[in-house]
């Protein structure tokens, strides 16, 4: 039995196009190492010397994990909208609400780029011209204070938000010439993105501008009563900051697995899929390898400069200033473009080159999430899981539907004062999409084991896959509050809003059936013949095994 489909489809305006090979996907994916930039600053800042370890440690997890996405999007080359809906496709003999989650927790994980991607590159942009104390970087209009969720957190509108909601729709405005016309512009600026990225990861390699002192003592961070930077120790405190800081990096170094997006659009999808994710996932590894090495031998942990300043009360009036890695704009991510360009050159003409080729690094960012982010929600509503108004494309084939509510969204989105907050709970539900498809990939093994597979991946790597399913489950439940104590439950909420869409959409609009191609997904066709579910008990003792350890890992750190 297959689920393949012929790859010479007739385009028309009702679906997607077949009209790249994997080398297009690869240019799409390309953004994903340029989200180093979104949390190197705050893992650095929170982590401490052994910063750099959590980047590598996370970006070989990474590559393990993406070759069972690459079996699974093999089985279903009709389909677009990444690993999430090939996972949901194993998931939804089991459970209904499962396979939405799936799909969900996907683009809740993903959708967020835009705005931060925005956001940052805007404060790149401002930093670059201005003084920090420049009224264009001091105006604010505050809209609503959100501090009760985390402190110092604020809606408002500044110019942080004005040029950032410019960019978005200039990426909005390419995008919505279809993924041909994407994948070239992607290749345009994957080519004058990435350079910037490389030179900074090579250059420190090449001069030896690595000190030793600026790795070792391999110590989490930690500081005395006075707020002096100390080595730390490793007890519960250090390894909740590590796992803090692999958790919050996953969402970067993960990421690559969104070249697998766009089976649906391959033009021979048997052979691209696997090189599209293989070669993306290279690329990742000397990024996420290479660069945060440079940024952290150039910068430096840092040193108090200034105390924290109190009234008689003991409430922060002043918070305390540090150097290095620990300043404040780093931990923001708004300097980090400043500190990469002084690894280059001191000269200001060419730092501000290299600002504004890191600024389009993170408008590649940006085009390849609205590209996948899109495609989730289009394959969402097809086969059943989302409400149905996202299924609509245009006449180039792009999901417009998709894209404007990706749109909407992140403009919201862009009006909070704290992105790594942002990022933190977003990533929640990446892990539990994580976890979802990387158990997937057995339970499609177990039900379809006689599918035909372009790309199987050795035995030895899905169990690894599995593994780390829990892996990342424990490193969320032990770290996700580091990024705020509101992060882990926050997030666990934004996950669960796709139950009331889900029963609107498959209980009220459908009545409880799915659409025809997900039925035939899934072997539920009416002529009789139904596919068995092998898998039996294990999917749902793999679930309750996963609660147990997000559950016993919070229990650890109350």
């Amino acid at each position: 039995m297959s689920a393949d489909i012929a790859g010479k489809v007739r385009p028309d305006r009702t679906t997607l196009h077949r009209s790249i090979n994997w080398t297009g996907a690869f240019w799409v994916a390309s953004g994903v190492p340029a989200l180093v930039l979104f949390s190197m600053g705050a893992v650095a800042a929170t982590v401490g010397k052994p910063a750099w370890l959590v980047w590598m440690i996370s970006i070989s997890f990474g590559f393990i994990q993406a070759f069972t996405y690459a079996e699974i999007a093999g089985l279903f080359p009709h389909k677009a909208g990444g690993a999430s809906v090939y996972g949901a496709v194993a998931w939804v003999r089991y459970s209904k609400f499962i396979a939405p989650l799936s799909v969900w927790c996907n683009w809740v994980a993903w959708g967020p780029v835009l705005a931060i991607g925005s956001g940052l590159a805007a404060g790149y942009i401002l930093n670059a011209l201005f003084a920090s104390d420049a009224v264009i970087n001091t105006w604010q209009i505050t809209l609503l204070d959100l501090g009760y969720i985390k402190q110092g957190l604020t809606i408002r509108i500044n110019a942080t938000f004005m040029i950032g909601a410019a960019l978005m729709l200039a990426v909005f405005a390419i995008q919505n010439g279809g993924i041909l016309r994407s994948a070239r512009a992607t290749m345009i600026l994957g080519l004058t993105g990435l350079l910037p990225l490389l030179i900074v990861g090579m250059v420190p390699l090449m001069t030896g501008d690595l000190p030793a002192s600026n790795f070792f003592p391999l110590t989490p961070l930690a500081y005395d009563t006075v707020g002096n930077v100390v080595d730390g120790q490793w007890n519960m405190d250090g390894w909740v900051l590590m796992a803090g800081g692999l958790f919050i990096a996953a969402w970067s170094t993960y990421g690559f697995e969104t070249a697998v997006c766009y089976t649906r659009e391959f033009k021979n999808p048997k052979k691209d899929t696997f090189r599209a994710i293989f070669y993306s996932g290279l690329l990742c590894i000397a990024v996420f390898t290479l660069v945060p090495l440079a940024f952290q031998g150039h910068l430096g942990l840092g040193q108090l400069q200034q105390p924290e300043t109190l009234d008689s009360s003991g409430t922060v009036l002043k918070p305390a200033v540090y150097d290095g890695m620990l300043s404040s704009d780093i931990y923001s991510g708004m300097g980090v473009a400043n500190a990469l360009a002084s690894i280059i050159s001191d000269w200001p003409i060419m730092a501000n080159i290299l600002v504004v080729m890191l600024v389009l690094a993170l408008l590649l960012s940006i085009m390849t999430t609205m590209s996948g982010s899109s495609r989730t929600l289009y394959q969402g509503a097809v086969d059943g899981l989302l409400p149905r108004y996202l299924s609509h494309v245009n006449e180039h084939g792009a999901p417009t539907r998709a894209m404007w509510t990706n749109l909407l969204v992140n403009l919201a989105l862009l009006t909070l004062s704290d992105y790594v907050f942002l990022l933190a709970a977003s990533n929640v539900s990446y892990i539990i999409f994580n976890f979802l498809n990387l158990n997937a990939g057995w339970i499609h093994r177990m039900d379809r084991g006689n599918w035909d597979r372009p790309f199987r991946a050795p035995t030895t790597l899905i169990v690894l896959g599995t593994l780390l399913a829990y892996v990342n489950l424990a490193f969320m439940g032990l770290g996700a509050n580091v990024w705020g104590s509101g992060t882990l439950l926050g997030g666990l909420l934004l996950a669960l809003l796709v139950v009331p869409l889900f029963v609107w959409r498959h209980y009220l609009m459908d009545r409880g059936v799915f659409p025809k191609a997900m039925c035939e997904d899934m072997s539920l066709c009416g002529d009789g013949s139904r596919l068995e579910t092998r898998a039996g008990i294990w999917p749902y003792l793999a679930l309750l095994a996963g609660v147990v350890v997000v559950v016993a890992c919070q229990w650890l750190v109350a």
